[in-house]
């Protein structure tokens, strides 16, 4: 099974992990898609965590703003990597976010990707399950072609255009 489970503080972050969302799900890997607080709901965070346990999740992507203590909390929760994707929610910019992730205590790392970045995110968590998995690592290949693929097309119309 190559599951990845995405967990959010608020509902309204939903916006900046759903590209992430999508991409993991269009190349045939299991998501879970949940959004609790680790302040508000600890209890249900706890128990969430319990059941992630069992049931085949391999990666964690976590979401929060402002102080951003949920990707810190899971990852003292467990051992599985956790991803944690800083929101822009304040008036910092999402700076405090970042920081609030990036900065955790030692023996206990997220993983921390750009303000807003939940398609980096589900980059990731896809290049973590290929260390496991064959077919994850070959769609990864893939991906990244496209992506060459992509600049290369774009630099054939720039140059068709202004290297005439």
């Amino acid at each position: 099974m190559k599951k990845v489970a995405f967990i959010m503080g608020a509902a309204v972050d939903l916006k900046f992990l759903k590209d992430g969302i999508e991409f993991l799900k269009e190349r045939g890997i299991e998501v879970s898609v949940n959004a609790l607080s680790a302040h508000r709901t600890h209890a249900a965070v706890n128990q969430w965590i319990k059941e992630i346990e069992e049931d085949g999740t391999e990666v964690i992507i976590a979401a929060a703003g402002k102080a951003a203590h949920l990707p810190g909390v899971i990852a003292a929760m467990t051992i599985k990597p956790v991803i944690g994707v800083p929101i822009k929610g304040s008036a910092l910019d999402g700076m405090d976010a970042l920081l609030s992730i990036v900065q955790m205590p030692k023996g206990i790392p997220v993983a921390t990707v750009a303000i807003d970045g939940g398609l980096n995110a589900a980059v990731l968590a896809m290049q973590l399950l290929a260390l496991k998995h064959d077919d994850v690592k070959q769609i990864c290949i893939n991906y990244r072609k496209e992506l060459e693929n992509e600049v290369l097309e774009a630099n054939k119309a720039i140059v068709a255009e202004y290297n005439k």
